[in-house]
């Protein structure tokens, strides 16, 4: 670093001594009197010792020549200015000057100072760019040509690091714009060629598409993607806005175009100061931390600054894989991981003893439909005893906020999952009446990926050849990434004053159907003729359609556009703590005696708006799907 700093100097003061000198040659027409030479001779160590002053104190040798930028222009202007007026006032108030000094001489060599010192380190770059053997030039042939679809913000970021990074597996041929007005142009020297629509019939050679717009909506996204199957070529995208939240575009974020793609929800916009006053210093607790929106979580919580995150799983491999995850020595937050059963009140109490969290995030939930009504008390074990443990060691504790991650199954449940976490919200709601700690519960419907859902189960099927199997073709779900949920999590968190019912804005219904074949298309396949779709019938506690609020809730506003607070018009089913808790715990002795009838019977009594089917008629209804899944995979 010594000698680079060195040779960077000396080539410096060889350009300011050169420029001085042109100054004057020129100012003089080539033939510099003896009397100005002298004063070009007195001037010259001024100008030098200032131009190296000048430039080590404004850190012009930190940067790196190779990487020259618009900003590291700026930077050179305004150091050969100041330079340059450093040395005037010195040469005067050390009286080296003349009166009769040619006044042009100093423009004459701010301008070729300038020049000189920019044209080096561009030099510098465009060797390194063009005729290094690590060169984009010298490499083309090794590289994936890459054609990217928008000429935008993200499109100039993703090509300027493709540009200046000589060792990039990727080159670029150019763009393409649907904005007329940039058609024909340049961007980074290459040709921005047509609209999409003339995408398929463009003669120019190339190896991968990349589509860099991550703020296009679902309609949009999916004419991008029609277009580009037309070419035949293999075609990428960058992250949608929601995964960015923390990271900078570059190469490693290029990935396949996925269904969230298409989905195409809108940016959020996070009060970022709200959460990080909410979170920073603090300790937090997430249950249920190696799920699909825990685990998420935790690494948006991290952005925050907490003081620890207290990461808190009953499954031993999840717990493992977050250890692996989370480097300690990377980060000033310190993550604990906890291999515990919420449903066990002793184990709760010691984490709580040992780590005194400030905030709590309860994401721990069993939540396969099917599933839970053939085992009804195990739903009634971790979502209600469970949540139940929690909620009064958290007033115990003096927490100061608890979040419970409910789900839009609990609007008018029809099984017994949703009924189970209709039932840890009016927990939340009741118990924050008589408690310190602020209790409130966010509601919203499927998020995209999580395990055991539609879209990895469709993308196996998919992958053994078909036949992909649906319910019903009419039937439809409100969807969201995994990261849009839990930063709303977090905002509901920061905005919730105690009490309220959180209400995620969820869009519009997407039918399973379509998606289903969406995904077929995604994966280079053609629905029904060349993965079969199978309608099978609605399985044990399914709906068609999901709801997002009760009739008797009403909306309300918050200072976020996403986020809505539902209030209850109609209390008649209000039931006080001690009854409320009471009736509960009647509830979780019927799941320790395993007695399917008399849960439901409960949770009638608890839940009016719980509207089941017998637990008799799904295990049929399971055996019948069981028998017909099991000849499909024959």
């Amino acid at each position: 670093m010594k000698n680079r700093n060195l040779i960077l100097t000396f080539i410096d003061v060889l350009s300011s001594g050169v420029a001085l000198y042109l100054a004057f040659l020129i100012r003089f027409e080539f033939s510099i009197p003896s009397m100005f030479f002298d004063i070009f001779l007195s001037w010259l160590p001024y100008f030098l010792f200032f131009q190296i002053l000048v430039f080590y104190f404004m850190r012009m040798y930190d940067r790196i020549w190779r990487y020259t930028s618009l900003f590291d222009l700026y930077a050179i202007i305004t150091a050969a200015g100041v330079s340059s007026g450093a040395s005037l006032i010195s040469v005067f108030l050390l009286g080296v000057s003349s009166a009769a000094y040619p006044r042009s001489v100093l423009i004459l060599y701010v301008i070729f100072n300038t020049l000189f010192t920019i044209g080096i380190r561009l030099s510098v770059r465009v060797y390194y760019s063009h005729f290094h053997k690590d060169s984009i030039l010298k490499n083309l042939n090794k590289k994936k040509m890459l054609l990217l679809v928008g000429a935008g913000k993200t499109g100039d970021k993703l090509a300027r690091e493709i540009l200046t990074s000589g060792r990039s597996q990727y080159g670029i041929v150019g763009f393409i714009d649907d904005n007329p007005d940039k058609q024909n142009g340049l961007l980074h020297g290459k040709q921005i060629f047509c609209g999409l629509d003339k995408l398929s019939n463009l003669n120019i050679q190339y190896d991968e598409i990349v589509i860099t717009a991550p703020s296009a909506s679902g309609d949009q996204m999916r004419y991008i993607v029609d277009c580009c199957k037309k070419t035949g070529k293999p075609y990428k995208t960058v992250p949608g806005l929601s995964e960015m939240i923390d990271k900078e575009i570059t190469l490693d974020v290029i990935r396949d175009v996925s269904f969230a793609d298409l989905l195409g929800r809108e940016e959020v916009k996070l009060d970022m100061h709200l959460i990080k006053r909410m979170l920073k210093g603090k300790r937090v607790l997430i249950t249920g931390a190696g799920g699909s929106i825990g685990s998420e979580l935790v690494k948006q919580c991290i952005t925050f600054e907490p003081a620890e995150m207290i990461c808190l799983d009953v499954i031993e491999e999840k717990i493992y894989n977050l250890d692996q995850t989370f480097d300690n020595s990377l980060s000033k937050t310190i993550v604990k991981t906890v291999l515990a059963n919420i449903n066990n009140k002793k184990e709760i109490e010691k984490v709580f003893n040992e780590n005194r969290p400030h905030i709590v995030f309860h994401a721990a939930a069993y939540k396969h439909v099917p599933l839970q009504e053939l085992h009804p008390w195990m739903a009634v074990r971790t979502n209600i005893g469970g949540t139940l443990n929690l909620i009064e060691l958290s007033s115990k504790h003096k927490v100061d906020k608890f979040v419970l991650v409910s789900t839009d199954k609990a609007v008018n449940p029809v099984n017994v999952m949703g009924a189970t976490k209709r039932l840890a919200e009016k927990l939340i709601k009741s118990f924050n009446d008589i408690s310190k700690t602020r209790f409130m519960s966010v509601r919203f419907g499927n998020v995209l990926g999580s395990s055991g859902s539609a879209i990895p189960t469709f993308q196996k099927q998919i992958n053994k050849g078909g036949p992909i199997t649906i319910t019903h073709p009419e039937m439809t779900r409100y969807f969201m990434s995994i990261q849009e949920a839990s930063q709303l999590i977090l905002q509901s968190g920061s905005l919730g004053k105690g009490g309220e019912i959180f209400l995620l804005e969820m869009g519009k219904p997407i039918k399973i159907l379509q998606m289903a074949k969406d995904l077929i298309r995604l994966s280079g396949y053609e629905p029904e003729t060349d993965i079969p779709i199978v309608y099978t019938g609605l399985r044990p506690g399914e709906k068609l359609y999901e709801e997002l609020q009760l009739r008797e809730e009403k909306k309300l506003s918050t200072d976020h556009s996403k986020i809505m607070i539902l209030k209850e018009e109609n209390k008649s089913d209000y039931m006080a703590w001690d009854l409320f808790k009471q009736n509960t715990i009647s509830l979780l002795f019927s799941a320790e005696e395993l007695n399917s009838f008399e849960i439901q019977s409960l949770l009638k009594k608890l839940l009016p708006t719980y509207q089941p089917t017998s637990f008799e008629k799904n295990y049929k209804n399971q055996m019948l799907e069981t028998f017909q899944q099991n000849k499909f995979e024959a």
